[in-house]
């Protein structure tokens, strides 16, 4: 997957920007604030149909205008590919592929394979569950919308379910025949979800030990451990054994959407137990191995963005990361950093075409 220009306008700090990339390697570097991580960001847009930095679509338009567009050119698969995302001020956000706008957003996803390495993933390791959860869809996503399809209808029925909960509490009143309709829909569409979860983490956690061992070169035991009530039993029967509980909570209290990552290190938690350094590691090595497993199921070569990559890591460790993707296997990457000479400095080093973009 190639992604050729790319052409931003009202697009967060920039008003009118158009970027013509190398095939290999595109560097935006400049201090900081200037815009280096928006232009990754737009690439990131392109992809998922949103911003990886900022939840909120309507911030993402410039100060004092009242829509963005980006607009990006692609080859895949040897086939020219334009994908526009736009936003006006009031109106819903529009995608659209070689012309013609898409009616879900899902059915985009995954057909521009993208996988970021960037400083906000510290928040896989210190936020709760529900960014582990994430990650893991949207890696299964890229290459399975029958399971995209599934989360989001489960989502919707836990809202209804929740909403009738609150509803009980609030009338004090109960229906067990409504409440056991969401109960058997959680049930049917969990069954999907978990089998492909663990399904995936089967295949996905020996990539990511060998990619962790190659960036530390070290000797520690790493290890992902996937956490999930459904290991204890089908959440039909968990529902209904934990009624009460969820009367008193107004929520559903267990299902799928409790699941967790455990991210461990010499059999200890690494949010507790970890260095900067080794938790930095633990994630790139969490991004490559989502790269090697999205390539190997698509096999397309997904975009690598390599957001602030020095952060928290010298030169060398850098220059190990950006070595391993010195080979056909990786396609395109795109690199922020504050720093133009160090950038170029490593950059040569690996033996690749690249363009430099001073902001």
């Amino acid at each position: 997957m190639i992604l050729n220009t790319l052409s931003l306008v009202n697009y967060k700090n920039f008003e009118s920007q158009v970027f013509d990339f190398d095939s290999k390697i595109n560097c935006f570097v400049g201090a900081n604030g200037i815009g280096k991580t928006n232009a990754l960001d737009a690439i990131y847009h392109l992809a998922f149909g949103k911003s990886y930095f900022n939840s909120v679509a309507i911030q993402n338009i410039k100060h004092g205008t009242e829509f963005f567009v980006v607009d990006g050119n692609f080859t895949k698969n040897e086939r020219p590919e334009k994908i526009i995302v736009s936003l006006k001020r009031g109106q819903k956000k529009i995608i659209k592929r070689n012309g013609k706008a898409y009616d879900k957003f899902s059915e985009h996803i995954g057909f521009v394979p993208l996988v970021i390495i960037s400083p906000a993933d510290r928040d896989l390791i210190t936020e709760g569950s529900d960014m582990r959860r994430k990650f893991i869809d949207s890696v299964i996503s890229q290459s399975d919308k029958a399971y995209l399809t599934s989360v989001i209808a489960y989502n919707k029925v836990l809202s209804q379910r929740n909403a009738l909960l609150k509803y009980f509490a609030l009338n004090n009143t109960f229906n067990g025949d409504t409440l056991a309709i969401y109960n058997e829909q959680l049930d049917n569409y969990s069954k999907d979800i978990f089998k492909k979860r663990d399904a995936f983490l089967n295949v996905f956690i020996p990539i990511f030990k060998e990619r962790y061992e190659a960036i530390s070169q070290s000797n520690e035991a790493i290890d992902l451990k996937y956490k999930s009530d459904l290991f204890n039993g089908e959440l039909i029967a968990l529902l209904q054994s934990n009624i009460n509980k969820d009367k008193a909570l107004q929520y559903t209290s267990i299902g799928t959407h409790k699941d967790d990552l455990t991210f461990l290190i010499d059999d200890f938690p690494i949010k507790k137990f970890g260095s900067q350094g080794q938790q930095k590691s633990f994630l790139i090595a969490l991004k490559l191995a989502q790269f090697d497993f999205i390539k190997q199921q698509s096999g397309v070569s997904p975009i690598l963005l390599l957001d602030d990559i020095f952060d928290k890591l010298d030169e060398n460790r850098v220059a190990q990361i950006i070595s391993l993707v010195d080979n056909d296997h990786f396609g395109q990457i795109f690199i922020s950093d504050t720093h133009a000479d160090r950038t170029e400095n490593v950059v040569k080093q690996i033996h690749q075409s690249y363009k430099l973009f001073k902001l």
